[in-house]
């Protein structure tokens, strides 16, 4: 009885032996089938240029003054190739171009955009009251000029009321006069947060939001890539109103000593940020040029500078990929004038370089990963 019974028992663990075996292998095949589909998806996929998501795709808006023009050039050229980012950053006249952006980054909305721009003069951004002269800079107050024509750009350009209603997230420092630290806002009244971030000491009086003061963000970070890359962003396209470096004028008057002192603080602290960057994130920087306008409250070369955004956009594009072309209506021709967008074929999510400055000699602006 008991070899019997033994037997019995051999023939049902063997068969349950069998069973989770087979079973087992059936598992294994089939995992390896679909890690085999997967691997022939994602090689075709590269093939056909459509590369993986690494990440976030942040776009930063530098501050720059009535050079944020050349924002709008840029801009125009990154929508006709559909390029559309994961996340918008701003600093001064950066936040409001990138908070309108944010609101409609489309063709149609730079195009209202470029209106805005093209329609700004000294008397709708710098109203002038019945007295009026170098004098004001001396007098006890809080600035030379209003921030009510501010306003009420922000108010009819951007297309809604608080920051986390834009289409893509948005966010826009300030500088706290509170403790001089930056302070980002990414979600209330618009048109408070973006004039606390363009409120220029001395021209436009500080910002109040929940008791505490601000002025312009540019004061402590004008280039905001830090935030995006602390945020996740892999890859940092950045819209410089200006070049990348900044070359001091020797000074004739104190004011310019102290201009001078400002501007080499700004610039320093993106060129720290730069040479600081995490292995594996990309940065990608349009550049602008140099001695388009005379004066802060000057307009006048709004066009030019629109053209000089465009010409750098639509290199560097050309150059590393920013999207791919996307029809307009009528469609635009195959080929046409350098400085369209329209000549070049863009691999679908090609990932941008890492590029400084067509104008400038390219510093390494791009940590690359150990692992790869």
């Amino acid at each position: 009885m008991i070899p019997a019974a033994a037997g019995a028992a051999f023939v049902v663990v063997f068969g349950l032996f069998v069973v989770v075996t087979v079973v087992l292998l059936a598992l294994v095949v089939r995992f390896t089938f679909q890690r085999a589909t997967a691997s022939r998806a994602r090689w075709m996929a590269t093939d056909e240029g459509e590369e993986e998501d690494s990440g976030l795709t942040a776009l930063v808006f530098a501050g720059g003054g009535t050079r944020g023009a050349t924002q709008i050039g840029m801009l125009q050229v990154l929508t006709e190739h559909g390029f559309v980012p994961d996340r918008v950053y701003g600093s001064s006249v950066g936040a409001i171009n990138g908070v309108a952006f944010a609101g409609d980054p489309t063709r149609d909305g730079v195009e209202r955009m470029t209106e805005v721009w093209l329609g700004l003069n000294r008397e709708t951004v710098y109203p002038q009251g019945r007295l009026h002269g170098p004098w004001l800079y001396l007098q006890q107050r809080d600035s030379v000029y209003p921030n009510s024509g501010l306003r009420t750009i922000i108010e009819d350009g951007v297309p809604f009321e608080r920051l986390e209603e834009a289409a893509v997230p948005v966010e826009v420092v300030a500088t706290s006069l509170a403790d001089g630290r930056e302070r980002w806002f990414t979600y209330g009244p618009v048109a408070e947060a973006v004039l606390a971030s363009m409120a220029i000491p001395a021209i436009f009086p500080p910002v109040e939001i929940d008791g505490e003061q601000f002025i312009d963000g540019a004061v402590v970070n004008n280039v905001p890539i830090r935030r995006a890359i602390d945020a996740g962003a892999t890859r940092v396209v950045v819209l410089l109103c200006g070049t990348p470096t900044y070359q001091p004028v020797l000074p004739k008057r104190p004011v310019e000593a102290m201009l001078n002192a400002l501007l080499i603080s700004v610039h320093a602290r993106f060129a720290r940020d730069l040479a600081q960057l995490p292995p594996g994130v990309e940065v990608v920087v349009c550049s602008g040029h140099e001695g388009a306008t005379r004066d802060f409250d000057d307009f006048s070369t709004t066009e030019e500078l629109i053209a000089q955004g465009r010409a750098e956009a639509t290199e560097v594009v050309r150059r590393y990929g920013l999207g791919r072309p996307v029809p307009a209506d009528p469609p635009v021709p195959a080929s046409g004038p350098v400085g369209d967008g329209a000549d070049w074929e863009v691999a679908p999510g090609a990932a941008p370089i890492a590029v400084p400055s067509i104008d400038a000699d390219p510093p390494p602006v791009t940590q690359p990963d150990p692992g790869t």
